[in-house]
């Protein structure tokens, strides 16, 4: 059988099939397409103004590599006019996010991006090593992803920073909507598929690979030779998630648009008015001033769960903290103390106070030829099978791809 012809190019020999659309296409135009496509989704949500200062979530993974390679890329070619950062959480993981760390120390010296490390440790006074022998690896990934939520915002306030992109991808996103579904989480559900974090008060953060299959993630990081750290974070196998993915692959092997559909639907869900009525207001925190729903944001609650002892159901308890007045009127005449609404228990490590500031209102960045690039990058309704066709003798990128 004679090669096949880019569909795309119709000049250069096709070397791979797109697991997005079915696109028989060749390296260079797998790489444009690749790229606009996210450029499209960045102007066309309005991610950035002109001047901003951005700091990319930085893990050492695929997801990070690749997102600051192309945020790096389209930022010169397309003169978006960002600040780029490169922002890493360590949440003291011995055996993986050490090694991971020095991934992206590599990536600080290939991009030519400043860096900046913040520990769980330094933050909290707990590593996830310390947290999973205290309470066991069930549950442990709610509050490594409570305490990272909390860290990359800090972080990215102590770097002065406006925005914050995350390497979440479609398949990310897909899953998160299979979890609040099977949990019956509504208000996440209301708001798990919004490219950008909404929010007046804290650092805006958005997906830019919102609609970015994570096997073309893969399929980009081994073309381009990319220098990510691959190995799987090794808390992770009990985490709930794994229950959604294994889920969503199997639809994914039947219909390749599943990930799609399910993020569209996603977007189309509306909360009913009754309910919306019924969720807590935003408020912020009584201890570290951080953004919450509750009297206690969910890292200060878990940490003075971790602080006192307490077992992992005890910490999952009300955030809601007692109503202890404060004023000199209640205190006792035997000199009882009187706690103060909001404070820790004696002795017990708190969070610093997170000091919040208003972010920019997003206006967009201006680029010439969007119109024409978008008509350039339609893709075919019909999506069909999903499978890799590489170049002969080249089975490393099908083996990487078939692993996830």
């Amino acid at each position: 059988m004679p090669p096949r012809t880019c569909q795309l190019c119709q000049t250069a020999r096709a070397i791979l099939k797109r697991p997005k659309t079915s696109q028989q296409v060749c390296k260079a135009c797998f790489f444009y397409v690749f790229e606009e496509e996210i450029h499209r989704t960045i102007v066309q949500a309005k991610l950035f103004n002109r001047g901003d200062k951005v700091a990319i979530g930085a893990s050492g993974g695929k997801d990070s590599t690749v997102l600051a390679h192309v945020m790096k890329t389209l930022n010169d070619r397309y003169d978006y006019g960002l600040d780029l950062f490169l922002l890493s959480i360590d949440e003291g993981i011995t055996g993986y996010r050490d090694d991971s760390l020095k991934t992206v120390k590599r990536n600080q010296q290939q991009y030519d991006l400043p860096l900046k490390i913040l520990s769980y440790d330094e933050l909290y006074g707990w590593t996830m090593d310390r947290i999973v022998s205290t309470i066991g690896k069930k549950n442990n990934c709610t509050f490594c992803g409570v305490f990272r939520r909390q860290a990359l915002d800090r972080g990215a306030a102590q770097l002065g920073v406006d925005h914050i992109v995350t390497g979440h991808n479609a398949d990310d996103i897909a899953e998160t909507v299979l979890m609040n579904i099977m949990r019956g989480d509504i208000a996440r559900l209301g708001r798990c598929t919004d490219i950008v974090t909404k929010g007046e008060d804290t650092i805006k953060r958005s997906k830019p690979f919102k609609y970015t299959y994570e096997k073309e993630i893969v399929m980009y990081a081994y073309f381009k030779r990319l220098d990510y750290f691959s190995t799987e974070c090794i808390y992770s196998p009990e985490a709930y998630r794994g229950h959604a993915r294994t889920f969503l692959k199997d639809l994914e092997a039947v219909r390749p648009s599943s990930i799609i559909d399910i993020i569209k639907s996603g977007e189309e869900l509306v909360l009913d008015t009754e309910i919306r009525k019924g969720m807590k207001l935003q408020q912020t925190c009584l201890r570290c001033g951080y953004i919450s729903s509750n009297d206690l944001c969910k890292a200060c609650a878990l940490l003075e769960g971790l602080e006192s002892g307490l077992s992992n159901g005890a910490m999952h308890a009300s955030q809601d903290v007692k109503k202890v007045s404060n004023s000199t009127d209640a205190a006792s005449s035997s000199g009882e103390t009187v706690a103060i609404i909001g404070e820790a228990p004696k002795g017990q490590r708190v969070i610093p106070f997170f000091e919040r500031r208003p972010t920019k209102p997003a206006v967009g960045i201006e680029v010439e030829g969007l119109e024409q690039s978008v008509k350039d990058l339609r893709v075919n309704e019909g999506l069909r099978t999903s499978a890799l066709e590489l170049e002969p003798g080249s089975n490393a990128v099908g083996r990487a791809v078939e692993s996830i």
